[in-house]
Order: C-alpha cells, then structure tokens, then sequence
C-alpha cells in the first residue's frame, strides 16, 4: 500500500486477525498469575486422563462405529435432527457392536455429550476430541469436562416435578458440589439436603418473589420462600443419580463422595471464577456486555480464561441469549468478542448461531462461527462469506479498530479486504450500506500517509453522506 496513485494500489489477500487480538493499544500485557496448584492428592494429568478414558470406554466404541459407518451420505443417522439415535441406526450398531439398543442408545447421548461425536440434521460425524483420544490427554480430560459440564442432561429429570423447581436445584449444585469438594471426603446426603434447600431459598430471595394478594400492604415487599413447597429430597436423588451416570461422584450408605475425576473438575471450575472475580473490573459478576468490555483489555489467551470462567458461573442458555444481545450492539468491538466468547460455549450455542443469520450485522460473525464450528480450517473460513458478506466484515471490524485501536491499525487493516485494488474497496464499501460506512472512511482517510489515496477516501466518504 506504497504506490501513490490509488488505482495502481494493490491488497494483499490475506485472513484477518481475531478482533480480540487486533487493537493493540487495549492489549497490554498483564503480570501472569502463578498457575495454581490442584489439591493435594489430586492425580496426576495423565492418570485422570486415563480414568477418563475407562469411563468413556463405551461412548468411544459408539463413536468409532459412526464414524465408519455413518461416513458421509449416510442416510437416517438421527431420528428428529436433534441427535437421537434412529432405530434403525440404533438396531444396527446393537448387532456390530454386540450391544443391546438401550445401551447403545445411553453410549452414544454420552459421546455427544462429550464431543465425540456432532450430530448436524440427519448427520453424525467424529468430533475433533475423538480423533485425538489416543494421544492428547488434554482432549480427552476436556471432553470428560464437558460431560461434566452436562450432567443434568446424562440421566431424564423426573417428570412429575414442576420444570422451575428442576431449574432451581441444577442452579443450586454447583454450591453443593463445592461443599463436597471442601470436604474431601464421604458427606451424609442428609447435610447436602440441608445445603440445597438453604441455597434454593437464596435463589428465590435473589429474584425478589413476592406473593400478590390484591389490596394487601404485604404484597409489596419480598415473600418469605416455601422451600417446604419444592419436594427437593427427590430431586436431590436425581441429581446425585445424574451425576453420579457422568462418573462424578459416588453414592452408598447414605452418603456420597466425588470420585478424583470429580473432585478435580470441580477445582478447576472454583479455579476458573476466581481468576475471574480477581480481574481489576471483577467480570465474573458482570453483564455480558460489560465482561466483554472487560476482556479487551485482554491477551487473546487471557480473555478465553475469562470467558470460560465468566459462562462457567451462569446457565449456558442465558448465557448465550446475553452474548446475542452484546452483539447487536452498535460496539463492532463487541460483536466480535461476543462470538469469540461463543467458540468458547462450542456446540450448545449453535440453534441461536444460527438463528441470528437472518440479521445482516451478525450474519458475516455467525457464517464463520458455524464453519469453524463445522471443522473447516479457521484459516479458510472467511471462504463461506460472500464478497458481499466479507465487506460488510471488513467495515465492521474498521469500525472496532476506529474506535478502540491505534490508527497504524486501521491502515494495516486494509490488506485484510477481499477487493485487489482501492477503487475497487471504496465502490463495494459504498454499496455495501453498513452504518459506520462514513465514520471509517474519514477515519482511514485521516490515518493513511499516501495523500492522494487519502484524498480517494475522502472523497468516497463525503459520497456516501451525500448519497452520491
């Protein structure tokens, strides 16, 4: 971007960087935080990955099957487009593997559940963590986190009970299963009873329920919770049960422990919300937007941390519904993060990814986010966007830069467009229609040290505010 006459001007085709990483003068490097020590006791990396693998055993038998079986152009892989198994494909994997339909049935929702195996549509495929189970015990300790993660999901909620109830105890357990951690050791469940009916209590306390009576001067302050109301020793049951199906805990005698796999994912979980709740802004009480205005602050490495600490404190639906809506925003810096935030959530985000690509701000972020998601290398992913699609990006993300980076930044940005030529950048930006259109072109212009490429810029901004 030397040359002096703007149509002789040539751009490199080359990826963007990740928004995270772009504004240098938001990423500052901070002092590392000494990389915590596990409990004492707590196994070795490679010996809680092989736990891991034992109990995974038969979710990576089912795994292997699909995927020499259900290759490409299978037909009838699931039954309804949301993973379950068809009978016929169940019937089938019973007969090879010498399984009955039931177990094959509980083996593959746990190694979709794990991210062995990612079902899209009538679809099943390999998952990246199964093709790496042999030799990265990194991979295969995360997908047993993610199993971890789903737990309420690996055994059915009791149909007779009230979904808020259900709601209310998978909140509380996180509490509960910290306490059991604390405690390193067997814990009467009657004590854990006792522990999930004060902090469903404080959940209702939280949200301020208040019981109307017409008329009443009562009905203006806060209710006392009925916890005597929600049958919560069932519910306890079932989610001991669940947990215990996911091979996080222990039951017997009226008591239950974590086993070490347990135990250690529940550490990391505690580990990850205080790298959190020590951050200057304190993200892990934040709104999403505000978290996110947090993390800009932050390395690309860093600001993973925190979004993986900050979605490990919330319910991930809402968590999801809360990074959407950041990302409408007017901030692009925002819309960014919020779908680097998303990478992070991984496969439970993808219904709502895909149900923003009908928003032009969002769709360029959510065609990218879905290739990714869907394998392709993130270095080929910008090849799903349209030229249309890629220039709308392309402002948006001048836009970020404007905003929050340095203007060197917003003249590198320029080698990052799909156009060859200036000219040619400067007509597609125009009638591409994004609302920052103008904003970006004065501020490039005010950047850029070649005076008559400047000058081209200038130009194409004041015809676009004029509607020339």
């Amino acid at each position: 971007m030397t040359s002096r006459i703007p149509r002789d001007s040539r751009l490199r085709l080359v990826r963007p960087r990740p928004l995270a990483a772009a504004p240098t003068a938001v990423n500052q490097r901070r002092p590392r935080r000494p990389a915590p020590r596990p409990p004492e006791g707590t196994p070795a990396p490679a010996e809680l990955a092989r736990m891991a693998r034992t109990g995974l055993a038969g979710a990576v038998r089912v795994a292997r099957w699909a995927d020499a079986a259900l290759g490409p152009g299978s037909d009838a892989a699931t039954a309804d487009g949301k993973a379950t198994l068809s009978d016929a494909t169940a019937e089938r994997a019973a007969a090879d593997l010498g399984l009955d339909v039931t177990r094959v049935r509980a083996e593959w929702d746990t190694a979709r559940l794990a991210g062995l195996v990612e079902v899209h549509g009538d679809s099943a495929r390999p998952g990246w963590r199964l093709r790496a189970w042999d030799r990265d015990d990194s991979a295969v300790l995360r997908g047993w986190v993610a199993l971890f993660d789903a737990w309420s999901l690996a055994c059915p909620e009791p149909a007779d009970h009230e979904p808020a109830a259900v709601a209310e105890v998978v909140s509380a357990m996180p509490q509960v299963l910290s306490f059991l951690q604390l405690s390193a050791g067997p814990v009467p469940v009657e004590q854990l009873l006792d522990l999930l009916q004060q902090r469903v209590t404080e959940l209702r306390t939280e949200r301020c329920e208040v019981s109307y009576v017409p008329g009443s001067a009562e009905s203006a302050g806060p209710a006392e919770p009925a916890p005597g109301d929600t049958p919560l020793p069932p519910l306890l049951d079932w989610a001991l049960r669940a947990l215990a199906s996911v091979g996080a805990l222990t039951c017997g005698d009226n008591q239950a422990t974590l086993t070490p796999l347990g135990s250690w994912a529940v550490w990391v979980k505690l580990e990850q919300i205080c790298v959190a709740a020590q951050s200057p802004a304190g993200n892990i009480e934040q709104s999403a937007e505000d978290m996110l205005r947090g993390c800009a602050q932050l390395r690309p490495n860093a600001a993973r941390a925190e979004y993986r600490a900050w979605l490990a404190a919330r319910p991930v639906g809402s968590a999801v519904t809360e990074l959407l809506a950041a990302a409408r925003g007017e901030d692009a810096l925002l819309r960014g993060l919020a779908f680097e935030a998303l990478r992070v959530v991984g496969a439970p985000a993808e219904p709502d990814v895909r149900s923003v690509l009908d928003d032009p701000a969002l769709r360029p972020y959510a065609l990218l986010w879905l290739a990714e998601h869907d394998g392709v290398d993130p270095e080929d992913a910008h090849e799903v966007l349209t030229r249309e699609e890629a220039t709308w990006l392309w402002v948006d993300t001048a836009a970020a830069v404007a905003d929050h980076g340095e203007t060197t930044m917003l003249v590198r940005h320029l080698e990052a467009a799909v156009q060859p030529t200036v000219p040619v950048l400067l007509d597609e930006v125009r009638a591409v229609g994004h609302p920052r259109t103008v904003q970006v072109l004065v501020a490039l212009a005010a950047a850029h040290p070649d005076p008559a490429l400047a000058k081209a810029v200038r130009r194409a901004a004041f015809q676009v505010h004029t509607g020339g």
